[in-house]
């Protein structure tokens, strides 16, 4: 099991979670503390870069769809950028990758 972490960046179009390590049940309620330190204004785009995740359990597909949730309270995007292969094949399997856009990594996500 890899501890999770996560730090934060701004971008031109919004802030940028990189998110490294396991998103499990273990480790979810970290990531949903740190979004309600995350600052949106409406238009701008909330960006997750999963480049350094590990794994992602179902809590952790969950808590992509609770960011989703809290972007959309602000009438904000989300984009997902880098998204792991193992990752990427449960996104496409329940259809989350019609919800999210997806991005090869966090500078394409973060083009205006």
């Amino acid at each position: 099991m890899s501890r999770l972490r996560i730090t934060t960046q701004d971008a031109a179009t919004g802030p940028v979670l990189s998110i490294l390590g396991d998103l499990d049940y273990a480790t979810v309620a970290q990531l949903r503390e740190r979004l309600t330190t995350v600052t949106l204004h409406p238009g701008q785009r909330l960006v997750l870069d999963l480049a350094g995740l590990t794994f992602c359990d179902s809590s952790g597909i969950t808590a992509l769809i609770a960011a989703r949730n809290h972007a959309a309270a602000f009438h904000a995007d989300i984009a997902l950028a880098a998204v792991p292969a193992h990752t990427l094949r449960v996104l496409r399997m329940v259809g989350l990758d019609q919800i999210f856009p997806l991005h090869p990594d966090s500078d394409a996500a973060t083009r205006p």
